[in-house]
């Protein structure tokens, strides 16, 4: 039976996630299954505090929850927010795109040996998976994959385990629904 009022704002990657009891590694949960539709209520650093369609709550690593695509605002809501831009890590794609390639050009013309190829390109990330108007990007500053449709960006995964404690930055945000919190 669904909690009343559940409205789900994510879901859980298709590879099930861990679930912890606080945002403590050391206490951990029964995982959550692919794709099963969360709520997210609270963030704190990594860390998601989600509520399940059953009223159970956990804490996840919140960089690995998939967003659930939300109705379109009306004239109502006001002007869309929007959040990091796209652009910067777009052109640091590209500059490592194009250094790369200039390296490919040396390396087959001759110019440059394996080693020499090599030394250009050691550490050299670049990830970029386009369909249609949506991108996916590596963010290789940052190790994480983003997601972005044109306007905003927003992390789709991350190499980093969840932080114990949350960065010493803003006080946590609670999401809240048109429902309520």
């Amino acid at each position: 039976m669904a909690t009343p009022g559940f409205r789900p704002t994510h879901v859980v990657p298709g590879r099930g996630m861990p679930a912890w009891e606080t945002p403590d590694p050391a206490r951990p949960t029964v995982p959550l299954d692919a794709y099963l539709p969360v709520q997210l209520v609270e963030r704190r650093g990594d860390w998601g505090h989600i509520l399940c369609a059953n009223g159970w709550s956990a804490w996840v690593d919140g960089r690995f929850l998939v967003a659930v695509p939300q109705d379109p605002p009306t004239a109502d809501d006001g002007p869309l927010a929007r959040t990091a831009d796209p652009r910067p890590l777009l052109a640091r794609t590209e500059r490592a795109l194009t250094g790369y390639r200039s390296a490919v050009e040396d390396l087959a013309a001759g110019g440059l040996d394996g080693e020499s190829f090599h030394g250009r390109t050691h550490g050299v990330r670049v990830g970029v998976v386009v369909d249609g108007e949506s991108v996916w990007l590596y963010d290789a500053e940052h190790g994480r994959w983003v997601y972005a449709d044109g306007t905003r960006l927003s992390t789709y995964a991350t190499e980093d385990a969840p932080r114990a404690e949350a960065d010493p930055g803003p006080a946590p945000t609670q999401v809240v629904t048109p429902d309520g919190p």
